[in-house]
């Protein structure tokens, strides 16, 4: 659902033809809105272990890929767009407003969002999106806040490097996912007079010096210096939105130009499911 709602607006943008937004709407229904088959705007059970737990808070991340499903909303239910009007919008958004309330006052969800690394950037992400789609401006706010005053300063080091990514098992995917995970929240709180893409730490910590350390390494993989992935490396680079949104916040064609030649519909599963956010359309018109 998370890959197929946002790929149906965005063939509605690209066309016009009104079939792709009715079924984008009919999944939205299934999932948000029919009492019989709603899913439970609660993620308690996540990540499960037998024997060991019954959830836990790093679970979390895996709604990230509502993120999108979010964004879909928003364009579905702007006034006037391609004459369609989003059914059971204020049904639709209580569920994130619920799912929203549940992140920010569980336990579970407390526990993600203080965590240090990219789950904690899932988090704000996810917060953020769902409070700017139900018009929540206290926590989007927070969340500006905690991108200035956590997640810049925790993960980002002076030279632009992602250390708490880097010494995972998978430090160049990882730190392509967290990139694009702080880009898309850039790109989503950015507003006239705070550019987040161009906030800098007074030690020079900033997200364009985190995108401008990659680069390169998105270019030419063959150029990383640190240890290969133990999976799924040859999955990667995809066409990551970091490198859109950078390069559109940062004046930066070079960026948009390695962003252009990157392949944008990859089939991997674990490389899917590090690449919530695939349709530039939703995040640009």
């Amino acid at each position: 659902m998370s890959r197929i709602v946002p790929g149906l607006v965005a063939a509605w943008l690209a066309t016009g033809q009104r079939r792709y937004a009715d079924a984008a709407q009919r999944h939205l229904d299934a999932w948000f809105v029919d009492p019989a088959r709603r899913m439970n705007p609660s993620l308690p059970y996540a990540q499960a272990i037998i024997g060991v737990n019954t959830g836990r808070g790093i679970g979390i991340i895996d709604t990230l890929h509502l993120v999108e499903t979010a964004r879909a909303v928003m364009v579905l239910g702007e006034p006037g767009r391609q004459r369609f009007r989003l059914r059971n919008e204020a049904a639709i958004k209580g569920w994130f407003s619920d799912y929203l309330g549940w992140l920010t006052s569980s336990a579970n969800g407390r526990a993600e969002r203080d965590e240090v690394n990219n789950h904690g950037s899932a988090w704000v992400l996810q917060a953020a999106q769902f409070a700017v789609l139900t018009g929540d401006e206290k926590t989007a706010d927070w969340c500006r806040y905690r991108y200035k005053s956590a997640l810049l300063p925790n993960q980002i080091a002076p030279d632009g490097s992602q250390p708490l990514e880097l010494v995972r098992t998978k430090p160049y995917a990882y730190c392509l996912f967290n990139l694009d995970v702080l880009g898309t929240t850039a790109h989503l709180l950015s507003r006239p007079g705070d550019n987040l893409w161009q906030f800098t730490t007074p030690d020079g910590r900033s997200l364009a010096r985190a995108l401008n350390f990659m680069a390169p390494f998105i270019a030419d993989k063959s150029r990383w210096p640190y240890p290969a992935d133990v999976e799924a490396f040859a999955g990667y680079p995809v066409r990551h939105p970091a490198l859109l949104f950078g390069g559109l916040a940062l004046k930066a064609p070079a960026l948009l130009k390695i962003w252009r030649g990157l392949h944008p519909d990859p089939q991997l599963p674990e490389v899917i499911r590090n690449f919530p956010i695939r349709q530039p359309l939703l995040w640009t018109s």
